[in-house]
């Protein structure tokens, strides 16, 4: 049995640098999945067990508890179901990342299909990546624009 050099096990210990890139890569890969459409990538890129935050709104239909990877990356579909999509937009204007935390903050905006009312507001997301799996996924808007473009 040999031992390890030191440099062997410095080498071997992930820098505070590359877990912050490892970060900032599967945000942008969950980024570019929400983009595309992609419910499968997104199955993928969330940890199977996640601490999904998004305060519930009985007037929004895709707004509700989650906490599996299914549940967490159909939201994205349920939400492109109840809204028109081609009114969607989202703009990201700070994207921070500290080792396994990331937080996105930008405007979002759309309209809901079923009464053809819009919403619009700032959003903030705290992301959290761990093994290279999305675990936290805490989503703060503007609620009372959304529920108000949704009531009858």
């Amino acid at each position: 049995m040999s031992a390890e050099s030191p440099a062997t096990t410095a080498s071997s210990v992930p820098t505070a640098s590359s877990v912050a890139e490892a970060t900032r890569a599967v945000v942008h890969e969950f980024l570019a999945a929400r983009m595309a459409g992609d419910t499968g990538r997104l199955v993928g890129l969330f940890a199977d067990e996640v601490d999904w935050l998004l305060a519930e709104n009985p007037t929004v239909p895709w707004i509700r508890p989650r906490s599996t990877a299914a549940e967490c990356a159909a939201q994205f579909a349920e939400l492109m179901e109840h809204t028109v999509p081609e009114d969607a937009h989202a703009s990201v204007d700070t994207f921070l990342v500290d080792g396994t935390d990331a937080v996105l903050m930008g405007h979002l905006s759309g309209t809901v299909r079923a009464t053809g009312r819009s919403f619009e507001g700032p959003f903030a997301v705290h992301l959290t990546v761990e093994g290279g799996r999305i675990t936290r996924h805490h989503l703060y808007e503007n609620s009372l624009s959304i529920a108000e473009a949704c009531a009858p």
